[in-house]
């Protein structure tokens, strides 16, 4: 576990910037070799469960998960993850998850406009290494489902947390902004949305959520 992250990264080249001592930024090395490539994104769903599980005893329904993975409340990005994988033989040998929380910490810069923590919302400090050890557990809950091969109970599980879904919002996307519906995620992590002109289909680098 870190003590401090001031040029963390995270998707699409975002960055993270994390008190000393304020937050939780670890890493977990998982082998999940019995997953095949195509459902690489049931991996994303487990750790994002494993958080939201942990995390929604403190904090309820507000807790949620915007697609692919990060984690909010209400309309504050609370945390995110970033998996890395090593490729071996058509497997995933080896997955590095980089998971970065908001606990702590009660100001950030203004380059996180949308960023919110723990503290912020429940006006009290945390035990960050009770809080790392329920994470972890939770996180190792969800794994041995998604080991057990329960995938269409976790992508039902990860469905349910979607932040925005089933609401109409505004995306931007081939640099035109337009109103949506998030209507599902396929297995393979592809977002699923309806507009004006029908159903569209984006990968994380294509859309575009304008919640800033």
């Amino acid at each position: 576990m870190a003590e401090g992250q001031y040029a963390g990264r995270g998707q699409q080249q975002n960055r993270w910037h994390s008190e000393d001592g304020k937050n939780l930024t670890f890493s977990v090395l998982l082998n999940p070799s019995f997953l095949p490539l195509s459902q690489q994104f049931d991996l994303t769903r487990t750790v994002s469960l494993g958080i939201i599980n942990a995390l929604s005893p403190l904090l309820g329904d507000e807790l949620r998960i915007k697609w692919p993975n990060d984690i909010y409340y209400a309309d504050g990005k609370l945390g995110g993850i970033l998996i890395e994988n090593i490729v071996q033989g058509g497997k995933i040998k080896n997955s590095v998850i980089g998971i970065g929380l908001n606990i702590n910490q009660e100001k950030f810069p203004s380059e996180v406009p949308n960023a919110v923590s723990l503290k912020q919302i429940l006006l009290r400090d945390y035990d960050l290494k009770l809080l790392l050890s329920d994470i972890c557990k939770n996180i190792e809950a969800v794994y041995l489902k998604l080991k057990a091969g329960h995938f269409d109970l976790i992508r039902k599980d990860y469905l349910a947390r979607l932040y925005w879904l089933n609401e109409q919002k505004m995306f931007k996307a081939d640099g035109k902004i337009f109103e949506g519906v998030i209507e599902s995620v396929r297995e393979d992590g592809v977002l699923i949305l309806n507009n004006e002109s029908g159903t569209s289909e984006y990968t994380q680098k294509e859309i575009e959520f304008l919640n800033k």
